[in-house]
C-alpha cells in the first residue's frame, strides 16, 4: 500500500450539492477540476485580492493579501500532493478556496463580527466558507451557490480536522448535504492545511522582515530559522543579506515540505489504510509534520505571534479594524437601507436571520471597502487613524 492509494478519485464522487439537469460539458474535465475553476472565476476568490493577510490594506504592492496568499497555498499543497501521488486538482481547489469565508481586516473582523453576531450563532471564517460557496455565490440559473463536489465541502468544512461543535453556518450545509463532520478529512484536504501552515509561516516572515517589525537578529533567537540561515550563507557566502533572507524562506519551505512528504508516508504506512476511505476512519490525522518539526514550528508560530502579530501597531490597526466593524453593523441594524438596495431588498424576518444577513453583507466586504462604507455613513474625519491610510 502507499499514499497514492489513499487518494481521491473524482470518478467515486458522492456527487454534488444539487443535481445540474441539463448542464453544458464544457471541456475535458473531472469533478474536482470543475470545483476548482468554479472557484477561481467565483466574485468572492477575486475579492481576496483586498482582504487582509498580515497587514490591513497595505501601502506597498509587494505585501501579501488574502488572495496571494491563498495562490501561495495552493503551489505548495499542489507540490506535496504530485509527491504523494494524491489529487493534485482537490488539492489545489481547497487550497484556493479555504480562505474565502474571511471577513475584511483578516481575525480582527472575524473578532468584531463574531462579537456581534454573538446573540445570534456568533461568526467564524471556516463556517462562512461552506455558507459563501454553497449559499452566497449564485452564478447559475437554477440554484444558489456554486454546487461543489461533496470532497470539496467536506475538505473544507474538515481541513483543520473533525468538527465536534459546528457553528449555525456549517450545520445549516450540513443538514442538506451531510458531510460526515465526525470523521477527518481526504488527504488532500489534511495536506490543504499544512501547505497553509507552510505558506503564512515563512511569507508572513518576509513581510514581517520587508515591513521592518522582524528583525535578522529577533529571527536568529529561533533554533530553527537561525541553522537555516547559517546553511544559507555558508551556500552564499558575500550575497547581499536581502537575497540571503529571500533564500532563507525558499529554504525553509523546502524543508517543511520534503518533512511533511516523508511523514505522511510513514503516518499511512504505520496505520496501515489503503484508501481514502480509511483515511477518514483512521481516527488521527495523517498528513501533516513529523513530531519534532510539528514541535519547531509551534515554536515558530508562538513567535511570530508575540512578535509580528501582536506588534503594537498591529494591535493599533486591529483595535481600528474592529471599531469599522462593530459600528457598520450597528448602522446596518439600525438602518438596512445602508446596506443598499439589492441587500435591503432581500432582508429575512426574525432577529437572528436580520443579524447573519448582515453580516454576510459585511464579510463579503474588502478592507477598503469596509473603510469606504464607514467613512460614508460617519464621515471621513470618524475612520480610525491607523485605517485613515487605506
Amino acid at each position: 500500500m502507499s499514499v497514492a492509494d489513499c487518494a481521491s478519485d473524482p470518478s467515486r464522487s458522492r456527487g454534488r450539492f444539487h443535481d445540474e439537469p441539463g448542464r453544458v460539458v464544457r471541456g475535458p474535465r473531472d469533478a474536482f477540476q470543475r470545483d476548482r475553476d468554479r472557484i477561481i472565476h467565483s466574485i468572492a476568490f477575486r475579492r481576496l485580492r483586498h482582504k487582509t493577510q498580515v497587514f490591513v490594506a497595505p501601502d506597498g504592492d509587494h505585501y501579501r493579501v488574502r488572495l496571494t496568499h491563498s495562490i501561495e497555498v495552493a503551489q505548495i499543497g499542489r507540490g506535496i500532493a504530485r509527491a504523494l501521488g494524491l489529487n493534485e486538482d482537490l488539492t489545489e481547489a481547497l487550497c484556493l478556496a479555504h480562505d474565502i469565508g474571511h471577513p475584511p481586516f483578516g481575525h480582527a473582523g472575524e473578532d468584531a463580527l463574531k462579537a456581534a453576531m454573538q446573540a445570534h450563532g456568533g461568526f467564524d471564517h471556516n463556517g462562512h466558507t461552506l455558507r459563501t460557496l454553497a449559499r452566497i455565490e449564485c452564478p447559475y440559473p437554477r440554484f444558489d451557490g456554486l454546487n461543489l463536489s461533496w470532497e470539496t465541502l467536506e475538505g473544507l468544512a474538515k481541513h483543520n480536522g473533525p468538527v465536534r461543535h459546528p457553528g449555525w453556518a456549517l450545520s445549516d450545509i450540513d443538514a442538506e448535504f451531510p458531510l460526515d463532520l465526525a470523521s477527518h478529512a481526504s488527504l488532500e484536504a489534511q495536506i490543504a492545511a499544512v501547505a497553509d501552515d507552510i505558506a503564512y509561516d515563512n511569507h508572513d516572515i518576509d513581510d514581517g522582515l520587508r515591513a521592518g517589525l522582524l528583525t535578522l537578529d529577533q529571527l536568529m533567537e529561533q533554533p530553527f530559522v537561525a541553522a537555516n540561515y547559517r546553511a544559507v550563507e555558508a551556500r552564499f557566502s558575500g550575497a547581499p543579506r536581502d537575497r540571503l533572507l529571500r533564500e532563507l524562506v525558499r529554504d525553509q519551505i523546502g524543508v517543511m515540505v520534503n518533512d511533511v512528504i516523508a511523514a505522511t508516508e510513514a503516518n499511512v504506512a504505520e496505520a496501515g489504510v489503503g484508501c481514502v476511505e480509511d483515511v477518514r476512519a483512521a481516527g488521527r490525522t495523517l498528513g501533516g509534520f513529523s513530531p519534532e518539526l510539528a514541535r519547531q514550528e509551534r515554536d515558530l508560530k508562538r513567535f511570530m505571534y508575540a512578535n509580528l502579530y501582536h506588534h503594537p501597531s498591529q494591535i493599533e490597526a486591529a483595535a481600528g479594524a474592529k471599531e469599522v466593524v462593530s459600528r457598520l453593523f450597528e448602522a446596518y441594524a439600525d438602518d438596512p437601507c445602508l446596506m443598499g438596495e439589492d441587500w435591503a431588498s432581500r432582508l429575512p424576518e426574525g432577529d437572528s436571520a436580520t443579524a447573519r444577513h448582515i453580516g454576510d453583507y459585511i464579510a463579503g466586504m474588502t478592507d477598503r471597502f469596509a473603510i469606504d462604507r464607514f467613512a460614508e455613513i460617519f464621515g471621513r474625519d470618524e475612520v480610525p487613524e491607523a485605517l485613515a491610510h487605506a
